[in-house]
């Protein structure tokens, strides 16, 4: 079988990427469906969330580095036909069990299927092009999250049957990416042809340091998922006042809109600059909402969101740069899936949390207080940012991205 050029497959993997983070942020404009017409928490609802993350995690443990061995190609097209599953489980869901369910195979499906595409757009990618390559990805995935929230805002205003249509037309664009998946490459020079075995995570040699900076750089745009995906709609309506959820995505979509067009801009930027900026941003971000809650204002909410995209690029860009950068080329997929599992635990542990303490003691507490939480991480980030660039011109620092040879820290089997 013919396949793609390298050019396109680098584009067919980008269109693996928006399709992963469409995906992940797919129920976000039915979440408020869901609370009034089946009756659910705010906890049910963060909890539906966080079954996405969840599943993710152990995947990634079990078989974060599985497309070195399998390859790029049959990663993407396994993790394809799981999402597929899940979104089909959302067509025809009547309670929150088929939610759930649902949302697990959309984690496994993003599990399988991320991490390599990322891979591979720097493998499909011009040599010495891994930054321009990571921003490219983040801003695809920014076109992902944008269509999860344009497309289930207008299905679900204005269109029949809004608890179902959003997804069945996600279905049809999953169902084109498994067909442009097929044509790309059964492998790349840079996967290893030995069998694949569960193992421990592989990070190469002298880079613990920059992967633990580069993780947490990364976790920092998932707490932002986590307040964004679950909640944004909520706050939209409840705090800022949006009474049609077509304005309400769109109000969402200006954080899609920001990660593309930052991500441009983060291209010129050092791993450290970015790390450092997006968690600066990301503080101003948190409370940007909470002010929205506080002044009940729509212009607020949108500068909310805009500073949410701008910090999610910086964050993501750095830390998906620092993650291949500084990766041994045979383990870069475990390197990248490891980064990934951090964010996820972040996540998963983060949405829930919040969605509690809304529950609890309403929207405005639960925004305060994980507005507070969120920020302690952040401030964390930017301590080992600073620390990190410090160290930047060090020797050992320089040949952790050339060093082949990898080393094995602690076995999660």
């Amino acid at each position: 079988m013919s396949t793609f050029s390298r050019r396109a497959s680098f584009w067919v993997a980008g269109v693996v990427v928006a399709l992963a983070l469409w995906t992940s942020a797919c129920p976000t404009m039915t979440n408020p469906l869901y609370q009034s017409d089946w009756g659910l928490s705010t906890t049910t609802i963060t909890w539906i969330f966080a079954a996405y993350p969840l599943a993710l995690i152990p995947l990634l443990i079990l078989f974060g580095d599985v497309s070195d061995h399998i390859g790029r190609r049959l990663s993407m097209a396994l993790g394809l036909l799981a999402e597929l599953v899940g979104v089909l489980l959302f067509v025809v869901a009547r309670d929150v069990a088929w939610l759930l369910i649902g949302r697990a195979f959309m984690g496994l499906g993003v599990g399988l299927s991320l991490s390599p595409a990322n891979v591979a757009m720097v493998e499909f990618s011009a040599p010495g092009q891994e930054k321009r390559a990571s921003a490219t990805a983040t801003a695809v995935s920014s076109v992902g999250i944008a269509l999860a929230m344009l497309v289930g805002g207008a299905l679900t205003q204005y269109a029949p049957f809004p608890l179902r249509l959003n997804f069945v037309v996600l279905a049809l664009a999953i169902g084109v990416g498994i067909l442009l998946v097929v044509g790309l490459p059964k492998h790349t020079p840079d996967e290893t042809a030995e069998p694949w075995r569960v193992r421990a995570i592989v990070i190469p040699r002298g880079s613990r340091g920059v992967f633990v900076v580069g993780a947490v750089a990364m976790s920092s745009s998932f707490l932002l998922g986590a307040i964004v995906l679950p909640l944004g709609a909520k706050i939209a309506q409840q705090l800022a006042g949006s009474t049609n959820a077509l304005v309400t995505g769109a109000l969402l979509a200006v954080f899609a809109i920001f990660i593309a067009l930052t991500s441009i801009y983060a291209r010129r930027l050092g791993e450290w600059t970015l790390i450092i900026v997006g968690a600066s941003g990301s503080i101003t971000a948190v409370w940007l909402y909470v002010v929205t809650g506080a002044a009940h204002s729509l212009l607020i909410f949108f500068l909310g969101s805009a500073a949410a995209g701008a910090a999610y690029a910086f964050n993501f860009a750095g830390g998906l740069t620092v993650l291949n950068k500084y990766a041994a080329a045979h383990h870069r997929a475990s390197m990248v899936s490891s980064g990934y599992l951090v964010g996820y635990i972040a996540q998963g542990a983060g949405a829930p949390l919040v969605g509690w303490i809304v529950t609890s003691h309403g929207l405005m507490n639960g925004l305060i207080a994980g507005a507070a939480l969120f920020t302690a991480f952040f401030i964390a980030v930017i301590i080992c940012g600073l620390a990190a660039r410090r160290a930047g011109n060090s020797p050992e620092l320089a040949a952790a991205s050339s060093d082949p040879t990898p080393h094995l820290i602690e076995n999660t089997k």
